[in-house]
């Protein structure tokens, strides 16, 4: 384990071993009990919009690796490839849809990672994955710290996102990811799930 997690605590490379066991059964078990939800997202989509049903975009993930990440589609096909963290609410708004607003608020676009969770490119905590090719910004900075980002596999949901959702800056970003790694065990993503959770029900707001 030691190769593929060198800058981890020896006690963190071997929660990660374990870690990756509980995202191929969960990512399991989640694929096949939202199917009739994926389905019908799907289905919504193709009614009431042009364009494919998923949004597919390469992103960076451990080590640097690019990996496409799949997304049910909740812009327009005419929206420019960018961050939408970038972009104000406003423009947003422009360039999503009815349908595409509402899954992006609730979060359903991001059923789809499930697959990459369960194929290995994610996990369901972790820093966020930025995008390959637009987010230099980003990138740069999570650059600066040891261990940092690129370390462990990318998140579903992660610290930053609690901390603030969708509202840091990359520098922001790269740090809370650091904190992340550092501290990373298992009861440290199990509180950063719940919360997400919490956050996703409206019974919490960003720390």
């Amino acid at each position: 384990m030691k190769k593929y997690y060198p800058h981890l605590k020896t006690h963190q490379k071997v929660y990660m071993f374990f870690k990756r066991g509980f995202d191929i059964f969960f990512s399991f078990i989640g694929i096949i009990l939202l199917s009739p939800l994926m389905l019908i997202c799907a289905i919504i989509i193709k009614c009431t919009s042009k364009g494919p049903v998923f949004f597919r975009q390469e992103r960076l993930g451990k080590n640097k690796k690019i990996f496409r990440i799949y997304k049910f589609r909740s812009m327009r096909i005419d929206a420019p490839e960018v961050a939408p963290s970038s972009l104000s609410v406003d423009e947003q708004k422009k360039m999503t849809y009815k349908w595409g607003s509402f899954m992006r608020k609730t979060s359903l676009d991001e059923i789809p990672q499930l697959f990459n969770i369960f194929v290995g490119d994610m996990s369901f905590v972790g820093p966020r994955p930025g995008a390959a090719h637009n987010e230099e910004k980003l990138m740069n900075e999570r650059e600066k710290y040891v261990p940092g980002a690129y370390d462990v596999r990318p998140g579903l949901t992660g610290y930053a996102q609690i901390k603030q959702h969708r509202g840091h800056k990359p520098n922001v970003k790269a740090y809370l990811d650091h904190l992340y790694v550092l501290r990373i065990n298992f009861f440290f993503d199990a509180e950063i799930f719940i919360y997400t959770i919490f956050m996703f029900l409206g019974v919490a707001k960003g720390r």
